[in-house]
């Protein structure tokens, strides 16, 4: 009866009671809670819809803004980091900080809601080359979400996979970088 986008509903209200009943966000003006909520909007909408089907050299992943808009590419809304100091100087920064605060942690609770619950006593197959994942980044724009693929798998002494090689590709350039796997989601499992 509707699990999934009710749970999202549940994140994204918690987040938002928790800030608001912070301190620094009791004398908010009807035009800065209207913004807030325009950027909470924003974010929440941007989420990848799972399960991701798409070719990892061209990647574009599927969110409720693509359907609502019908345009197919992020509008950069990263304006910069923003402390708490910037909250008195204008109502714009103020907007902008407590934006970044919901990004943080839906990031941090939304993210793990894409990944299969598996008690930790069971043996999962480690990641391997080939396998398609989103990359938990906190440096990426807001209302970005890297997707990659494993190029190579490292091995830690207990003959694991801790760390892993993931190419992505953005602007038509290709990156490669070394993430822990705790920093992935594993989306597709090359079989």
């Amino acid at each position: 009866m509707g699990g999934v986008w009710e749970r999202m509903i549940g994140i994204a209200r918690r987040i938002l009671d928790s800030m608001l009943m912070d301190l620094h966000s009791k004398h908010l003006t009807h035009e800065v809670l209207t913004t807030l909520m325009a950027e909470v909007c924003a974010i929440v909408n941007s989420r990848p819809i799972v399960p991701v089907l798409s070719d990892p050299e061209a990647p574009m992943i599927l969110s409720p803004n693509m359907l609502l808009t019908r345009k197919t590419y992020n509008i950069p809304t990263d304006f910069g980091p923003f402390s708490i100091k910037d909250m008195y100087k204008s109502q714009w920064r103020c907007v902008q900080h407590l934006a970044n605060i919901f990004l943080d942690r839906w990031k941090k609770e939304y993210l793990q809601t894409l990944q299969v619950r598996r008690k930790w006593q069971k043996t999962l197959p480690d990641l391997c080359v080939g396998d398609i994942v989103l990359v938990k980044d906190s440096s990426t724009a807001r209302c970005e979400w890297p997707l990659g693929i494993i190029t190579n798998a490292i091995k830690s002494a207990d003959d694991k996979v801790r760390k892993v090689e993931v190419k992505i590709v953005k602007d038509d350039k290709s990156m490669t970088y070394t993430r822990p796997i705790s920093e992935l989601v594993l989306l597709i499992h090359e079989d």
